[in-house]
Order: structure tokens, then sequence, then C-alpha cells
């Protein structure tokens, strides 16, 4: 049986980056689980109908954001630490489509830089001795289009050596570059949503209009002893949010 993209795939993606978005997708929701051998580079194409290079060019891509692992001589795996439980359950995002099924966007860093600490940083880290932070700006993407702009705000000097990593070898879940580069793990995350208006930057990124409407999220996340280890705030493009919730019993 033929496996099919998506109705929310984007036609005008490459055909590779189709398959990236569909494969993240199934990595997401559980069904290639960390540590697992996923199917052959050979029969994933046959499954999907394309060729082999263009298959190759998908796992690649999933490979160098650090979501599979490729052993020689064995196969392909879904690599075990970007997918520890413990740091997985602060991802959440949902195909808008299927908000039961979770998926894994596209990340792209656009700068990192030591900046001096903005008042409103500063007053989230609680230490008045802390001067300067690292500030990271990224964007994330799904089936080629934009979602969410970043702001991360990392305290210094805990994230020391980390404008010396490439930005394209960090993948698109920060919190296990944190843990094996810095061995800092994160516990717990305070996650605010409001509205807001899209910045200069956000609206650049985005594809908005400076001044237009976007959902914005605030984080604080702390490591296990509850010292604040990174600021973010978050500009989402309004029409791709959901916010759900169910209450009550539910029927077994």
């Amino acid at each position: 049986m033929q496996a099919k993209f998506s109705a929310n795939t984007d036609g005008r993606l490459p055909l590779y980056a189709k398959l990236r978005d569909q494969l993240g997708s199934r990595i997401a929701n559980g069904e290639w689980k960390p540590g697992d051998m996923i199917p052959s580079e050979n029969r994933l194409a046959e499954e999907y109908g394309v060729a082999l290079a263009t298959m190759r060019m998908a796992l690649k891509q999933l490979v160098d954001e650090g979501l599979l692992d490729r052993r020689r001589g064995t196969g392909t795996f879904v690599k075990q630490p970007a997918f520890r439980a413990d740091l997985f359950r602060f991802f959440h995002v949902h195909d808008v489509e299927d908000p039961d099924v979770p998926v894994i966007p596209e990340s792209r860093i656009l700068s990192h830089q030591e900046v001096a600490l903005p008042a409103d940083v500063k007053q989230a880290f609680g230490e008045e001795s802390v001067s300067h932070c690292i500030k990271l700006e990224r964007v994330r993407l799904w089936s080629g289009d934009p979602l969410l702009f970043e702001e991360i705000y990392l305290r210094l000097p805990d994230f020391n050596g980390l404008m010396s990593l490439n930005p394209k070898a960090m993948g698109p879940l920060l919190y296990p570059v944190f843990l094996e580069e810095f061995g800092i793990l994160v516990s717990s995350a305070t996650d605010e949503l409001s509205f807001g208006t899209a910045t200069k930057a956000s609206a650049k990124h985005l594809e908005l209009a400076t001044g237009a409407p976007v959902a914005a999220i605030q984080r604080i996340a702390r490591n296990p002893a509850g010292r604040v280890i990174e600021f973010r705030r978050v500009h989402g493009r309004p029409e791709r949010f959901r916010y759900r919730v169910t209450l009550g019993d539910q029927p077994a």
C-alpha cells in the first residue's frame, strides 16, 4: 500500500522536503520510537512511490537535524537523545488539519550573539549579577510555511561555548543540545499565551505586516533545582494557533 501525503502538504515544496515533513510526523507521533530502526531507504521509497535518491535526500535532512542516526552497516535509527521523554514533553506543535497528530517543524537559527541582558529577561533570571546572555533568533517552519519566530535568551556563564557551535548542526530541538553539550537539563517550563502585534523582526520572518496580530508566547524554563536558564519570546501566525483543553472524566 502506497503512503499518501497529508492534505496540508504544500505542493510548492520539493518532493524531498514533503517527505521530510511526513517522516518527521511519523517520528513525532510515536510510530518510530527512540532507538527504533526505521525501514530501509528502498522500502520507504517504494512505500511513498518516489525515487531512491529523493528518499535519501529526505532522510539526510532528518539526519542533519539530529532526528535520525545512521549507523554504517546496520541501518538508520531514531536518535535517542533528541527524543527522551523528559525533553519531548515540552514540544507541543500539532497539525492544524489533525490536532491529534504532533509534528516536528523545520528549525532555522537565524542569528546567535552575546547581548546585554534586557530588563524583562534580567527580571526572569532573578540575579542582579548577570549582565549578559546569549540571544538566539530562530524561525520554525512546517511544509515550507513559517509558524513561529523565536527570541531565545540563555543564561551566562551556563552556556559558555555555545557561540562556537554550528547553528545548522543544532537540529530542531534545542533542549537535547543543552543536555548533550552543557549538561543542562530542562525539567520544567512555564508558557504564557497572549495576543500581540508583530515586531519588525517577527513580521519579516512570519511574512506578515509590521503590527499585524500575532499569537505571543513567553516561556521561562528551569533546571531541576528551579533555576531559570532560558527566557523565550515567541510570535506565531494567529491562523495556525488552536487552544484545546479537555475537562472532566473521559470515557475509557
